[in-house]
C-alpha cells in the first residue's frame, strides 16, 4: 500500500487513496494498524482520499483508535496539499468533501510549493443539540461541573466535532491531561464523547492550548480544537475575534469573521515522507 506521511503543527497523518471506496469496510482496521507508533507507520489519524461529485476529493478521517471522525482541521490542510501535490487538481483553492460538509481550502505557495493553507472551518455551533450534549440549558457557557473529585468550568461547542474548553491559569502537565482528558471526554452529558482543550489566555490576541483528542489522546495540535477555543475565548470575552493559538506543535492563525460567522484557520501543511506499507492481514484486501 502506497502512503504519504504528513503533518500540520505536529498533528500527523497517513494519507492513502481509495477513490472507488473498494476497501471502505476495512478503514477502521487499517487506521488502527497503520497509526500504531510501534508496529505500524505511526500517526494521529488516517486520511483516505475518495471521489466526490461536488468537490476535488472526499476525505474520510479515522482516528488512531479506529473511530470515524467528521472533521479534522489540521488534517484537511494536509489533505488539500496532498491533492494538489498529486496533481489531482491544479487549483490553489481546493474543495474537500467531509462528513461535516464541504470545506474550502486556500493553498499558500512558497517557491512553487504548498507551505501553508487557509481553511474555512465553518460556523461554531453552541446549541447543545448540535454538539451534541445533554444539559439543562441550551448552551454550555462557562458552566461549573464536578467529575469525581475534580471541579472546573467548561464551555462546549461543535466545530464539526464536539469540543469542550477549560480555561486554566497555567497549562497543565501532560500527565494531568492524560488523567483529566479521558474523564471529560467520557463525561455522561456527551453521548458522542468530546475533545478536551485546556486553554491559557495570554492576551487579547493569543492563547496557549493543549488538547486531549477523542479517539487519539494527547496530540501536538488540534485544528478544530483551536477554532473551538477561539470561539470560546470570544464568547467568554477573553480575546478578540482574531488570535494566534500556540500549540505544542507550532502556531495556528485564527479569525472568526462575524459577517459570515465562519472561522478561518491558517497553518502549515508538510509532507514528511512517502512509503509502501505491507499490511500483515491479507484478508483486508480480499472481499
Amino acid at each position: 500500500m502506497i502512503f504519504t506521511k504528513m503533518q500540520g503543527t505536529g498533528n500527523d497523518f497517513i494519507v492513502i487513496e481509495d477513490f472507488e471506496c473498494k476497501y471502505k469496510k476495512y478503514y477502521s482496521q487499517m487506521a488502527k494498524k497503520l497509526c500504531d507508533r510501534h508496529f505500524g507507520v505511526g500517526a494521529d489519524g488516517l486520511l483516505i482520499a475518495s471521489k466526490c461529485d461536488d468537490a476535488d476529493a472526499f476525505m474520510f478521517i479515522y482516528n488512531s483508535d479506529g473511530s470515524l471522525a467528521e472533521m479534522c482541521g489540521n488534517g484537511v490542510r494536509c489533505f488539500a496539499k496532498y491533492i494538489y501535490d498529486r496533481h489531482l487538481t491544479d487549483k490553489t483553492t481546493v474543495k474537500i468533501g467531509t462528513l461535516d460538509g464541504l470545506k474550502e481550502v486556500q493553498l499558500i505557495l512558497e517557491n512553487g510549493n504548498v507551505a501553508k493553507a487557509k481553511v474555512n472551518m465553518g460556523t461554531p455551533r453552541f446549541e447543545t443539540k448540535n454538539i451534541p450534549a445533554v444539559f439543562n440549558k441550551n448552551i454550555i457557557l462557562n458552566e461549573p461541573v464536578k467529575i469525581d473529585s475534580y471541579s472546573f468550568n467548561i464551555t462546549s461547542l461543535s466545530t464539526g466535532v464536539p469540543h469542550t474548553v477549560i480555561f486554566v491559569s497555567s497549562l497543565p502537565e501532560d500527565r494531568y491531561i492524560k488523567k483529566i482528558g479521558p474523564m471529560v471526554e467520557n463525561y455522561d452529558i456527551f453521548p458522542e464523547k468530546t475533545n478536551v482543550n485546556f486553554v491559557l489566555v495570554k492576551n487579547g490576541n493569543e492563547f496557549y492550548m493543549k488538547t486531549w483528542e477523542r479517539g487519539a489522546g494527547l496530540t501536538l495540535a488540534c485544528g478544530t480544537g483551536a477554532c473551538a477555543s477561539l470561539a470560546a475565548c470570544v464568547i467568554n470575552e477573553k480575546t478578540q475575534n482574531a488570535a494566534i493559538a500556540h500549540v505544542p506543535g507550532g502556531d495556528l492563525f485564527l479569525e472568526w469573521d462575524k459577517s459570515s460567522n465562519n472561522i478561518y484557520m491558517t497553518g502549515p501543511a508538510l509532507t514528511v515522507f512517502k512509503g509502501d506499507y505491507f499490511l500483515n492481514i491479507c484478508p483486508l484486501f480480499v472481499d
